[in-house]
């Protein structure tokens, strides 16, 4: 599943264990399952060009690259959905990613491994800005 709400998305890390299973083949697509994992990583990124198509989907495959990182317990890649407009709703993203660790040391290692350094210097010039939320579960 690549495109999930936002608030789906919130509400997965809120509830601290529901999540998105990457699949075998590192495409990003996943199957719901449950997450035991106590570190939720999520990034948002704004694009350069917000209306290439190409630039986000080159975002979206460098994305996928970050399923073989060892300590990736879950990877979810989703867009804004086109849901009801309210003033809480941010959706001028373009591009999201939520992964799950089991602990704050193996985010350290994901941080510091060689493929997420080869996805920031691959995909770096496509975006304009990017936000983390780190949540620990509680």
């Amino acid at each position: 599943m690549v495109d999930a709400g936002r608030r789906e998305m919130m509400a997965m890390m809120a509830a601290g264990g529901a999540g998105l299973v990457a699949g075998a083949s590192g495409t990003g697509e996943a199957a719901a399952a449950t997450v035991p994992a106590k570190v939720v990583h999520h990034v948002f990124f704004w694009l350069k060009n917000v209306d290439s198509t190409a630039d986000r989907d080159r975002l979206i495959a460098g994305l996928r690259t970050l399923a073989a990182i060892p300590v990736i317990r879950a990877l979810h890649i989703g867009v804004p959905a086109d849901t009801e407009a309210r003033d809480v709703v941010d959706g001028s993203w373009q591009v999201s990613e939520l992964m799950f660790f089991d602990t704050v040391a193996d985010q350290k290692a994901y941080q510091d491994h060689p493929i997420h350094r080869k996805f920031v210097a691959d995909c770096e010039p496509l975006w304009r800005k990017v936000v983390v939320y780190d949540v620990l579960r509680v």
